[in-house]
């Protein structure tokens, strides 16, 4: 069994500010320029070309930090520029290379060319790292131009430009589960319970608008990351609701708890709401469905709550369902430790 992990630095209990989506241009350094230069010292009158290479310049690289949590300082600062690399000197010194500008970035996140389209890097795990723009070479001086029949060349290459690029962040979330269902089915209420997060609850649908994340524990040692994902419409995978913005957070999920709300619930189809989620997820990834899931159904405390459970436990007798009440602080326990169950045997030892 593997110990699911908050991400590093955060403790238990935490509940994130989260942005998934930026635009910055980053720009890698020119290289620096070739010297022109030649030997002069006391009894040699007339030394040859001793002029340097010009450093390169830095690079700009993308790094997937466990520190990073969301997009949020791209939003403040959109321009990077990585030094430039130095000139070459006389006496064949050569110049500096500008240092490499590393921009941490939440483990999750996927760069995209802002005028191409195409998907540059996508950095999956902690410690993965991309160089997006490479910095210029520098310039060769010019006793790199001797020969045999130029022995005093006058001439050096200057430095190689940087390359400069648009480019499109975009986070998707690396929860250990997330929660899925219609809006104000109780989902930022059932998080608030199992975790310190503090979303925000009101009675009126998309009360969330951008996923939180808290930190459950499970036990004294273990814990692990649950998502309350924005509320699922019909039509999301075409972009309707929020659309794309929230299924796409579903991808790195290990574990899909499904949380039903007994008051829209047909008790003659009482499996309704989940064939349409899941006909959601189908249409926007087909490998969504194939993530192992949960069902649970909340509002326990109400009459409406013991009647939808009875519904479906008669119509889908197969499938099990974990039923709680967050108002009452009934099967809060039983639901917290089957997602942890279920994400440690669906994490691999490298995400754990």
């Amino acid at each position: 069994m593997v110990a699911a992990r908050a991400p590093c630095g955060l403790k238990r209990g935490t509940a994130l500010k989260f942005v998934d989506s930026a635009r910055i241009q980053v720009a890698s350094g020119h290289g620096g320029a070739g010297c022109v230069s030649f030997r002069r010292e006391k009894y040699i009158p007339k030394g040859g070309p001793d002029g340097g290479d010009g450093g390169r310049g830095g690079d700009v690289i993308l790094e997937a930090l466990g520190q990073r949590e969301t997009l949020l300082r791209f939003h403040f600062n959109q321009h990077f520029i990585a030094p430039n690399g130095q000139p070459g000197r006389g006496r064949r010194q050569s110049g500096a290379d500008g240092a490499d500008l590393r921009l941490a970035v939440p483990p999750g996140t996927v760069a995209i060319d802002a005028e191409s389209g195409e998907k540059i890097c996508d950095l999956s795990q902690k410690g993965m790292s991309f160089v997006v723009v490479k910095g210029g070479r520098g310039g060769r001086g010019n006793f790199r131009f001797t020969t045999s029949t130029n022995r005093a060349p006058r001439q050096a290459q200057s430095g190689e430009a940087g390359q400069e690029r648009k480019l499109i962040l975009e986070l998707s979330l690396l929860a250990d589960a997330g929660l899925v269902g219609y809006p104000n089915v109780g989902k930022s209420t059932l998080i608030s319970k199992l975790s310190a997060a503090k979303p925000v609850i009101a009675d009126y649908p998309f009360t969330t608008l951008v996923p939180n994340l808290g930190v459950v524990a499970a036990g004294e040692d273990h814990s692990f990351v649950l998502a309350d994902l924005p509320g699922l419409v019909d039509g999301a995978a075409q972009g309707a609701g929020l659309g794309h913005r929230f299924l796409k957070h579903l991808s790195r999920c290990a574990v899909l708890v499904h949380l039903l709300d007994p008051l829209r619930m047909d008790l003659e189809r009482p499996d309704r709401d989940l064939v349409a989620i899941k006909e959601e997820l189908k249409a926007y990834d087909p490998s969504l469905i194939e993530k192992p899931s949960l069902i649970a159904i909340g509002k326990m405390d109400l009459p409406e709550g013991l009647a939808a459970l009875a519904a479906f436990k008669k119509a889908k007798p197969s499938l099990k369902v974990l039923a709680f009440s967050s108002l009452a602080n009934e099967g809060l326990e039983e639901l917290r430790w089957s997602i942890w169950n279920a994400v440690c045997e669906n994490k691999s030892e490298d995400e754990g």
